[in-house]
């Protein structure tokens, strides 16, 4: 028996990173991201706002997402781009975030969902516990894991609701229901002296993971971008004299990277991470920064063969939920043989 289920998950093929794609299905799209009024957030509302889909951006800084929504009207002519005030670590905030969108989005609907927020480590260190020894210890401040991984399921589980309601009356409509997670190169490495962030990072993994051996029930694609360190204002200077001479990614290679994720609607079931632009050799090996015999890359594919060889239980599970949707198929096909049979005769009645 068979133990490859890519076909029966609905995983797409391995990603061409060189290949251009077309942004035309961006067009009139309605796009939610949380965590939206800066960095990459921010870098995905002007990219996509500019291939002509609608942005909805939640954030807690209101005055930065008032602002880059004003400049996005301005720049778009679009006055349907919105901003809504969204803690992402307060269940109902993220229940009105969501709510609301679908209210404002011109379409009525949410095409795509970008779970983006996210902080540097914060919080309680774990590795550095003080003061236990009193008689009511300090309660542990796990900031990071409430808004780097609850505030994530939050936003995907909400996801999962209101993607599948998207649609319309036209007779050409193909929903695109896209959720995109964001992780980070510390979801596949130990994040030495940033625990909680670490753990976070690899909860939004396997948040990943597995979903999308069972997404496709929903009709809903998941994928997730997963960045190095970045060169932008977030890396402090002593972050960056850490970095010294190990090299960090570009902001745009991250942006780039989400927009083929957004706009390419065959990609599901991937994960990208994103570094420092290098040369490599057809054999995979690192060429130095000058040759001329290879094309630059930033971002590469990982975790793409988890469905190629896969345990009894994944396999029998996934087995029952195609069974159960063919069966769901079969009886919505028979209700609509039986409805063209009998409309004839209703109408009769009710003349």
């Amino acid at each position: 028996m068979s133990k490859n289920i890519v076909g029966l998950v609905r995983q797409s093929p391995p990603i061409d990173t060189e290949a251009l794609y077309e942004t035309a299905s961006l067009q009139g799209k309605t796009i939610a991201i949380t965590g939206g009024a800066s960095g990459f957030g921010a870098g995905f509302a002007r990219r996509w706002a500019g291939y002509g889909a609608t942005i909805i951006i939640g954030d807690i800084d209101s005055t930065q997402g008032k602002a880059l929504v004003g400049e996005l009207r301005k720049e778009t002519g679009n006055a349907s781009h919105q901003f809504l005030y969204c803690d992402v670590t307060l269940w109902q905030s993220q229940v009105d975030f969501f709510r609301r969108a679908v209210e404002l989005s011109p379409n009525g609907r949410l095409d795509q969902v970008v779970a983006n927020a996210g902080i540097e480590e914060s919080g309680t260190k774990f590795n550095e516990p003080q003061h236990l020894d009193q008689d009511e210890p300090p309660k542990p401040q796990w900031r990071t894991m409430d808004v780097n991984l609850k505030g994530v399921l939050y936003t995907a589980h909400l996801a999962l609701f209101w993607l599948p309601r998207s649609s319309s009356n036209s007779s050409d409509f193909k929903p695109d229901r896209h959720l995109l997670l964001i992780g980070s190169v510390a979801s596949l490495i130990p994040f030495a002296g940033h625990i909680q962030y670490s753990i976070a990072k690899h909860g939004v993994l396997g948040l990943f993971r597995s979903l999308r051996a069972t997404s496709f029930q929903l009709g809903i694609r998941v994928n997730l971008l997963l960045p190095y360190f970045m060169d932008t204002p977030m890396i402090s200077p002593v972050g960056r004299a850490f970095l010294a001479g190990i090299g960090m990614g570009k902001h745009e290679d991250v942006v780039d990277a989400a927009s083929r994720f957004a706009a390419d609607t065959s990609i599901r079931g991937r994960a990208l991470a994103v570094g420092p632009r290098v040369r490599l050799d057809d054999d995979g090996h690192l060429l130095p920064p000058n040759a001329q015999q290879a094309n630059e890359i930033s971002s590469f594919e990982v975790f793409a063969h988890d469905f190629e060889e896969v345990e009894a239980y994944t396999l029998r599970y996934v087995k029952i939920l195609n069974a159960v949707e063919a069966a769901r198929g079969y009886i919505g096909w028979a209700g609509d043989i039986v409805k063209a049979v009998c409309s004839p005769f209703l109408a009769w009645l009710k003349g």
